[in-house]
């Protein structure tokens, strides 16, 4: 019990920075999220040409690596606004947000994300083009897509 709202405490005293009081209340709000959109709407837009090619379902005359070169530091430099901005649109509501079961699949979602690009990356540094890579490619399409839709009911489920 005690933990519990310790933890509590933690998430709460997030909302009462002055960061947080500042983005909550003033048009920080609706710009630091409008930024968040579109540098998600930037991360998936080339992250999509990349992963169907890494499907073999599109660009297949063109190489991965070629492709890797062209949208990985787009895809980075998106996913680092996209992170900075939802890390100050959460502070706003920590407490809430922590025990939002869409904001948990999220979290979730992106982290297998992850573990699957890292994966990606060991098996074609590999060398080893085995139907794992091309599968990777999908399955990174539906955990982002998973992520867009866990992020758009959060604020539709308490």
């Amino acid at each position: 019990m005690l933990n519990s709202l310790l933890q509590h405490e933690f998430w709460l005293s997030l909302e009462y920075l002055p960061l947080a009081e500042q983005i909550g209340a003033t048009w920080l709000f609706p710009l630091v999220n409008s930024l968040h959109v579109l540098s998600i709407c930037f991360m998936l837009g080339a992250l999509l040409m990349l992963d169907l090619r890494i499907a073999g379902l599109s660009a297949t005359r063109y190489s991965i690596p070629q492709l890797e070169h062209d949208f990985l530091a787009l895809i980075w430099m998106a996913f680092i606004l996209a992170v900075l901005t939802g890390s100050a649109l959460f502070i706003t509501r920590a407490s809430a947000h922590i025990l939002n079961p869409a904001f948990q699949m999220k979290i979730l979602l992106m982290l297998i994300a992850g573990i699957n690009m890292a994966l990606f990356h060991w098996f074609s540094r590999a060398g080893r083009h085995s139907r794992f890579v091309a599968a990777s490619g999908l399955l990174s399409l539906l955990l982002w897509c998973g992520v867009m839709l866990a992020g758009r009911w959060m604020g539709h489920i308490i």
